[in-house]
């Protein structure tokens, strides 16, 4: 980017409250209108995807149960419940547990993106009987959001002897380029949540979480509220998101810029980085990870880069220039190693929590920049493509695959 096992508690709290229950219905005013997002969500491609992976009976499965809700409390038990079991089923699909619903590839991290889509929209257009204000309709779509990204399952073992490992991703973006899209940052998180690395040095356990491209949810602080409470119990992280064609960046420094290239939902933002206490924010962060341990390690078929190119004003500048070795003292942040979009800024934002919570000189920690996931030579055209191909899944895979030895190089390296 230039990111559960409830079925039978659902059901059994819509048949207990299926008679009393007033029918719920479409909202008609405006604020109950589909986002972008989730306006893309009726496309062709969507709908395939979701079918060729079973994840097509989601969100109708869960307009039934929230149709049948008889309270507030009700449905925000029902939406935590569902957002978990979301997340849980599309990791159990990725690391080949369970049915895979379909043909589509298991390592695909779309179906989980256009099934949340389905569930928000459900909520967004719901019109209980017992009246729902739009700041609880808020809140329950908030809870969905987190809990479908798998942001409050974060769990290690209580042993000392288990490294602790943690991993974010993102949604696919850019999908009014091509809605086919696919990330392969939120296909790894999937791919490596809950697993073990074996190091040199012993187990490594990889817990993960995914985050939407959206300007306003990172303004609202949703790294920090993830982040905050693992950080000082962790031994490495590593932020993760889709950069360049054909290599891969540990990317040195992060930028407090946002550059405003339009997000999902089709926002720009162009201003400093927002974050608490902005009077004591650099403009610059840097990684903790052992750069050049990955760099020089054989971790898979694309080139690893330690990139160190930064756009910054100069002290007593006004114009942006690029600085291929960093920054130099008292510049402004203009874009850090990954850019000025939120995969810099998550890197950003992850790094100045480190060092706020005093971790910098013990926690490694920074970001990796994928390949550009791309779909074979003869399927290109966004309109006349298929949702997926052989090299497609090939790519995606190899990326999935070299990021976890990068992590495996990480840990051994961080001792």
């Amino acid at each position: 980017m230039t990111h559960i096992r409830v079925r039978l508690g659902a059901l059994g709290l819509a048949l207990l409250a299926g008679f009393a229950a007033p029918p719920a219905s479409a909202a008609q005013d405006p604020a109950a209108a589909p986002t972008v997002e989730e306006q893309r969500l009726d496309r062709a491609a969507p709908q395939e995807i979701l079918q060729r992976s079973g994840f097509d009976t989601v969100a109708p499965e869960f307009a039934r149960a929230l149709g049948a809700a008889r309270s507030y409390a009700q449905a925000e038990r029902l939406v935590e419940r569902q957002g978990t079991r979301l997340w849980q089923r599309a990791v159990d699909r990725a690391q080949g547990r369970g049915p895979a619903g379909g043909d589509l590839s298991r390592d695909d991290d779309r179906p989980l993106y256009w099934a949340r889509l389905g569930l928000t929209r459900e909520v967004r257009q719901w019109q209980p009987g017992f009246g729902l204000t739009e700041a609880k309709r808020a809140r329950l779509i908030a809870a969905l959001e987190r809990t479908s990204r798998g942001q409050d399952t974060i769990r290690y073992p209580h042993s000392k002897k288990i490294k602790r490992i943690l991993v974010t991703g993102f949604d696919p973006f850019t999908l009014d380029r091509d809605v086919r899209i696919s990330n392969p940052s939120g296909a790894t998180a999937l791919a490596l949540d809950g697993t073990v690395i074996r190091t040199a040095d012993g187990p490594a356990r990889v817990e993960t979480a995914v985050f939407p491209v959206r300007w306003q949810d990172f303004a609202d602080g949703t790294v920090e509220r993830t982040l905050r409470p693992h950080l000082p119990r962790i031994d490495l992280f590593t932020t993760v998101s889709q950069g360049r064609v054909g290599r891969i960046d540990v990317e040195r420094t992060n930028g407090a810029w946002r550059g405003g290239f339009p997000d999902n939902e089709n926002l720009s933002r162009t201003e400093t980085v927002p974050v608490a206490d902005p009077a004591s924010q650099p403009q610059w962060t840097t990684t903790t990870l052992p750069y050049a341990d990955i760099v020089a390690a054989d971790t898979g078929r694309f080139p690893v880069y330690d990139n160190t190119s930064v756009t910054e004003i100069p002290a007593g500048g006004t114009a942006a220039v690029v600085r291929p070795d960093g920054p130099t003292a008292g510049s402004t942040a203009r874009a850090g190693g990954g850019g000025n979009y939120l995969s810099n800024e998550i890197a950003y934002r992850a790094t100045l929590l480190r060092d706020r919570l005093g971790l910098g000189g013990s926690l490694p920690g920074g970001h990796v920049h994928t390949p550009v996931l791309e779909f074979g030579a003869d399927n290109t055209d966004p309109e006349s493509g298929t949702v997926t191909d052989a090299e497609f899944v090939r790519n995606r895979l190899d990326i999935i695959a070299q990021v976890r030895s990068i992590l495996k190089v990480a840990a051994e390296a961080s001792g």
